[in-house]
């Protein structure tokens, strides 16, 4: 499994703009079928080094990344909302183990 997380500065992080690109980010789910889960959240905190909002996508593989990346709804919703409204992003993406029972 692998771990994508997206951290976003925006350009107007009122919280009303926040919340209009929460709602964008959470609206891949269902749409976009390789993600296994989606979590966004609103930082609450907004010192200095705070970033506005994270993205956490949990994804099978490398192949499902790759077309996570691709999707159209991905590229043509989020990211044309996400390049217009961010300041600067930083990301990871990692692999996590699967708990065994």
């Amino acid at each position: 499994m692998i771990k994508h997380i997206v951290c976003f500065k925006l350009k107007d992080n009122s919280l009303e703009n926040c919340q209009k690109t929460y709602n964008i980010l959470m609206s891949m789910k269902g749409k976009v079928e390789m993600l296994k889960d989606i979590q966004v959240g609103i930082d609450f905190l907004h010192s200095e080094r705070s970033y506005d909002i994270i993205l956490e996508t949990l994804l099978a593989d490398e192949n499902a990344l790759d077309a996570y990346q691709n999707d159209p709804y991905h590229c043509d919703v989020v990211k044309k909302h996400m390049h217009a409204v961010r300041e600067s992003s930083i990301a990871i993406d990692y692999y996590i183990e699967e708990k065994q029972s």
